[in-house]
């Protein structure tokens, strides 16, 4: 089984909620092992479209697997089942 790919993180700029999440996924990371990306909605009209109040979203391998407001244990558990 290969590896799902980086976690993606949907944010944009002055977001605090994205902020704290990026400090989660960041210690996650270092855990689990795996890269992230983050992605600024506000650079593409459709992003923005479909994420505009729902920011922070993480995605793995384009399947969404939390939105704000993250719960730090089911988003762990996702990951983890995800990278093992």
């Amino acid at each position: 089984m290969s590896a799902p790919g980086p976690v993606t993180l949907y944010t944009r700029a002055d977001c605090p909620l994205c902020d704290e999440a990026r400090a989660l996924l960041d210690t996650l990371a270092e855990r689990l092992g795996f890269a992230i990306e983050a992605v600024d909605i506000d650079r593409d009209r459709e992003l923005r479209a479909r994420y505009n109040y729902a920011v922070p979203v993480i995605a793995v391998g384009g399947e969404e697997v939390a939105r704000a407001p993250i719960r730090t244990a089911a988003l762990e558990a996702a990951l983890r089942e995800r990278y093992r």
